[in-house]
């Protein structure tokens, strides 16, 4: 029974931080590359001034009136 306390903290210590670190490295790969990804996918072909003029056209945007 010595030691026993020292033992299972290391083991525990030893695979929260490998459950951590995949966790961690997940959540990059799984989530954060894809949705950077998305974003340049998007702005590679966004035009802003064609996206205003939709919105103008709606009514979207009370400063610019329709035309």
């Amino acid at each position: 029974m010595r030691g026993l306390l020292a033992r299972r903290m290391k083991f525990h210590l030893l695979g929260a931080f490998v459950v951590s670190m995949g966790s961690a490295v997940l959540y990059k790969f799984g989530v954060a590359e894809p949705r950077k990804q998305a974003y340049a996918d998007f702005y590679r072909n966004y035009d802003p001034m064609k996206d205003f003029e939709a919105m103008k056209a709606a009514g979207v945007l009370e400063s610019a009136p329709r035309k």
